[in-house]
């Protein structure tokens, strides 16, 4: 990129989903065109773009010529084929990197670039075989958890293990043949350090949130979290530090456990906009979705000042099992936000939206997301 990639401009989304949906109409409302490429029809990215390429990832000649008609390339989530971002790259500048792509989309290399850069993470060893898989569990301290290496989120593809195992049963209910051994971490809570780097090594990083999953998903986040300041610190240091070592352009979250001793481990990376970060549309000076799109473009980066302290609860399928949701009451919730995906069928556990809130403190903004999500079923639910 020879110089800034200013409004107007065709800005490329690679992948579908609500990431991306919510990049674009960041992107459209600073005067930047989206043309987005997926593999759905009727698509959340696509209901708001302004170009859309439905095609297979693997098919090269449609993603070359979706390349040569943006102006710079990103993308909304990393498991993308490694040989799509190569094909990309030969046409378009794009950002984040392949190689940053590489490595978060793969357990195992995620954490050996983790370890191996002197970053602290837990103990974990590869498995590949029943046998390896029993000599790892004599090397990491149980409760473990067995993991696949790839493709895995939300907890999917993931076993725990504890202290009486059969190792054959272990192994034959695995999800698949290249996974991870992590020992299990009995942590105070967790956090995630959303940092944005552009081309010229300049960085800000947002607010430490604090995140409470459920079932493995990310249930409610509440910022700033609620943890001493000198960690707060610590965490985006630690996140600076790993942006730096990955020559990052664009966004990067850093999913983090906070150890009861204090101590930080890091859990996961996730190079593009992150649902932790999603409260930072409306408590943000400038939100994740806007610095990942200044990034990507060579522009100055937006301030990271917390304006209100806030929180964001997910709304998963399972909101609808009763029928439509009373988005009224709701919303009657002081300071509550809506936003909805554009999916058009609610299953148990898929991301459908989520609610925000702001308050004058973290507490209460956590109080009001949570009434608003839990008024969502009362009886007088719109049909």
């Amino acid at each position: 990129m020879t110089g800034p990639v200013l409004p107007g401009a065709t800005i490329g989304v690679m992948g579908g989903g609500q990431l991306g949906r919510m990049f674009t109409i960041a992107a459209r409302r600073m005067g930047y065109r989206i043309h987005v490429f997926t593999p759905e029809e009727n698509s959340p990215t696509g209901q708001v773009a302004d170009f859309v390429t439905i095609a297979a990832y693997a098919d090269e000649n449609a993603i070359r010529r979706f390349a040569r008609s943006v102006h710079v390339l990103t993308f909304e989530f990393e498991n993308i084929p490694v040989e799509t971002i190569e094909w990309c790259a030969r046409e378009i500048d794009v950002h984040p990197a392949g190689a940053v792509l590489h490595i978060a989309q793969h357990r195992l290399r995620e954490k050996t670039f983790l370890r191996d850069s002197g970053f602290p993470v837990a103990p974990f060893r590869p498995v590949n075989s029943a046998g390896e898989l029993a000599a790892a569990l004599e090397q990491i301290e149980r409760p473990s958890i067995l993991k696949t290496a790839a493709w895995g989120y939300d907890g999917k593809g993931q076993q725990s293990i504890s202290a009486r195992v059969d190792i054959e049963e272990i192994w034959d209910a695995r999800s698949g043949d290249n996974l991870v051994l992590e020992q299990a971490i009995d942590f105070a809570c967790e956090v995630s350090a959303i940092v944005a780097r552009d081309s010229d090594g300049n960085m800000r990083t947002f607010p430490i949130a604090e995140n409470i999953h459920k079932n493995h998903i990310l249930d409610i986040t509440i910022v700033p979290a609620r943890i001493a300041t000198s960690l707060e610190k610590r965490a985006a240091e630690l996140a600076e530090s790993i942006a730096e070592k990955l020559e990052l352009v664009g966004i990067l979250a850093v999913e983090m456990f906070v150890e009861k001793s204090g101590e930080l481990l890091v859990n996961e990376l996730a190079p593009r906009p992150h649902n932790s970060g999603h409260w930072s549309i409306e408590g943000c000076a400038t939100s994740q979705f806007e610095q990942h799109l200044r990034a990507v473009c060579g522009l100055p980066l937006g301030s990271v000042e917390l304006l209100k302290p806030s929180a964001m609860s997910n709304l998963l399928g399972d909101v609808w099992q009763s029928g439509e949701p009373n988005w009224a009451a709701a919303l009657a919730e002081p300071n509550v936000h809506l936003h909805l995906y554009g999916k058009t069928e609610a299953r148990p556990r898929r991301k459908m939206g989520h609610l925000t809130a702001v308050a004058d403190t973290c507490e209460a903004a956590a109080k009001h997301v949570q009434r608003a999500r839990d008024s969502l079923a009362s009886a007088e639910s719109a049909n």
